[in-house]
């Protein structure tokens, strides 16, 4: 019966469908081999399937720094490894690489074998003491021009923590204003809003070319709300954070806010449509 409880708290895939979701965050671990992949992407399929998505972005290791070192040394060997997922589910995969901007020339090399001449729509900078670099460092400025040039999106890991930064290398929305600034005409993803949602809109709010990510953090009422409010909704994304988050979670944070249906649209598919649409098109 239609009234019945959904599976996930979420309404009917049938409902869902009319919003064409698409996530923007998609991350399951990768291993040299694959099979932890593979394992991720199956236990998330029934979540998917039940949300009616029909794209997610996922960020992988091309053997540049970004993963542990025997993972690393297995992927720059073995380029098939990371090829081998997307010939599974390339009719729902959007694949984004992972780069570490302290190797410049590894990175831009890494550019054009993986998205000028292969299968990559855009690069996720990650936020870690393994990146080692913060998003305002001017080693991403000529990877950010690159990027462009190649029509990719950019999709930064920000976060706010309320005793300061672990290490260096991780990355605030206060940062990722600064890079931002340098680079006008270039779009960017901020993931998770930040994590302190305020406080990381607040700091995106005058910059335009900044969109805000949904994903990664406990659903609070007022967020999206919030973020329509300060930033329009033509600046927002949704992510899941599959496999390690809760998808109903993550859809009830725009389900249930209080904006139009139109602004729905916009932030469960709309606004990531369009940021791939010219390296999509490119890629076909």
């Amino acid at each position: 019966m239609k009234d019945e409880p959904q599976p996930f708290g979420l309404p009917t895939a049938e409902e869902l469908r009319k919003y064409r979701i698409w996530d923007s965050y998609f991350l399951p671990l990768q291993s040299a081999n694959g099979q932890r992949f593979s394992s991720d992407v199956n236990r998330s399929l029934s979540a998917i399937e039940k949300s009616a998505i029909e794209r997610l972005c996922v960020f992988l290791h091309v053997g540049l720094g970004t993963a542990d070192s025997a993972t690393e040394e297995k992927l720059r060997g073995n380029p098939d490894a990371v090829l081998a997922p997307l010939r599974q589910w390339g009719n729902k995969l959007i694949p984004m690489m992972r780069l570490n901007p302290t190797d410049i020339r590894g990175s831009l090399d890494a550019l054009n074998r993986w998205m000028r001449d292969g299968p990559m729509a855009g690069v996720y900078f990650a936020s870690s003491n393994r990146a080692s670099l913060p998003c305002n460092h001017r080693n991403f400025d000529p990877l950010v021009q690159r990027i462009h040039e190649l029509g990719g999106v950019i999709m930064q890991h920000t976060w706010f923590k309320t005793g300061g930064k672990d290490s260096i290398g991780e990355s605030t929305p206060s940062e990722l204003a600064e890079l931002a600034g340098r680079f006008p005409d270039i779009q960017f993803l901020c993931a998770h809003a930040g994590g302190e949602w305020e406080k990381g809109i607040r700091a995106i709010r005058a910059f335009p070319n900044i969109l805000a990510e949904t994903s990664g953090f406990d659903a609070t009422a007022g967020f999206v709300d919030m973020a329509v409010r300060e930033l329009g909704d033509e600046r927002i994304v949704f992510g899941s954070h599959l496999p390690s988050r809760a998808l109903g979670t993550e859809l009830s944070k725009v389900l249930n806010a209080d904006i139009s249906d139109a602004a729905r649209m916009k932030i469960l598919g709309g606004n990531l449509r369009r940021l791939l649409a010219p390296i999509l098109v490119n890629n076909k």
